[in-house]
């Protein structure tokens, strides 16, 4: 097959995939389905509780830590969607990421509220983030999977998801740190 066949094939079932994806979300995932109002919450409730807890004094650091892990989570969730090993079966809109309420508002808020919290008063960051990757993968998937708002395949656990998060939540702290060094040494 040529380039320009693999690119044709490629765009054809892509416009199919959007069709299909649209169609499943007007039946079964839009403003009529409580699924979809439930997806909402996880998207607002966080989103305000932020805005009344946030660290004004140090609002950047904090949201750049939580913007890491926003960005982390959300490539690392397309490629476990892609491969099917989990996937968000009630979404916002057939437009944006099917995962969007939990990787751009429930994990980041979460983890980076953590991360204010060691970080002004001087807690131990690895653990307390451990704690709560426990929480969003032992307790929030497995009730997200009960309820059907996922799907676990294809030797996908949550133990995996525990992992996944910890990596992800690790690497946006020294990222953080790191960027922290970066404008400390820049002042000096």
């Amino acid at each position: 097959m040529s380039y320009q066949d693999y690119w044709k094939q490629i765009s054809e079932k892509n416009d199919d995939l959007s069709q299909l994806i649209s169609s499943y979300w007007n039946q079964y995932s839009d403003m009529g389905n409580w699924q979809f109002w439930l997806v909402l919450a996880f998207l607002l409730l966080p989103l305000i509780l932020l805005y009344f807890l946030i660290d004004r004094k140090r609002i950047f650091e904090i949201f750049f830590f939580g913007y890491t892990v926003h960005i982390l989570w959300t490539y690392i969730d397309q490629v476990l969607a892609n491969y099917n090993y989990f996937i968000h079966t009630y979404f916002l809109s057939p437009w944006f990421p099917p995962a969007l309420s939990m990787t751009a508002s429930a994990l980041p808020v979460g983890f980076l509220l953590v991360y204010q919290y060691c970080t002004n008063h001087n807690k131990n960051f690895y653990f307390y983030s451990l704690l709560l990757s426990a929480v969003f993968a032992f307790v929030f998937a497995t009730i997200e999977e009960y309820i059907g708002l996922v799907k676990i395949e294809r030797g996908m656990n949550q133990f995996y998801i525990f992992l996944i998060d910890i990596a992800i939540v690790y690497t946006s702290y020294w990222f953080t740190k790191l960027m922290l060094k970066f404008r400390e040494r820049k002042m000096n």
